[in-house]
């Protein structure tokens, strides 16, 4: 590992439908213990709630949010924190026009999922065109809905 700088405005960003992901620490700069998002998010509910195997954390920069996590409704306003462990169902919604916030995720799994995404699915489709496909992608790498769970 090195030392790495990513100036404001820059990294690359990766369009997953639920908003702007920019990459501006990538699990390569940490020997992939962990990654950082920038991430620019419309208003509205992003995916459906969803089981990762990786622990993430949101740090709530503008705009304001509300995270779903296990049944609890929590929400963001700037400044705020919530920290999200591996295995929890859980979804963001955004409550203003736009949020921007940081996502801490753990190990380099997210990055794969959202450069899958990209690679995968074609841009500019709905949402209810594009939910196979991104059921599809998340399966890849170990993400389940809600909606899956056994009864």
């Amino acid at each position: 590992m090195a030392a790495r700088y990513t100036g404001p405005g820059k990294g690359i960003a990766l369009d997953t439908f639920d908003g702007i992901h920019t990459v501006k620490v990538s699990a390569e700069d940490t020997g992939g213990a962990y990654e950082l998002f920038e991430v620019d998010a419309p208003r509205g509910p992003a995916v459906p709630m969803l089981r990762t195997p990786w622990a993430k954390a949101f740090y709530l920069l503008a705009g304001t949010m509300t995270v779903h996590v296990e049944g609890e409704h929590h929400e963001l306003e700037p400044g705020a924190t919530i920290t999200i462990p591996d295995g929890a169902a859980h979804a963001f919604e955004v409550t203003t026009p736009t949020a921007r916030f940081l996502a801490f995720t753990l190990t380099d799994a997210a990055g794969r999922l959202f450069a899958d995404i990209v690679a995968s699915i074609p841009p500019g489709r709905s949402m209810q065109d594009l939910a196979p496909l991104l059921e599809r992608v998340a399966h890849r790498h170990g993400v389940t809905f809600a909606a899956d769970d056994p009864p």
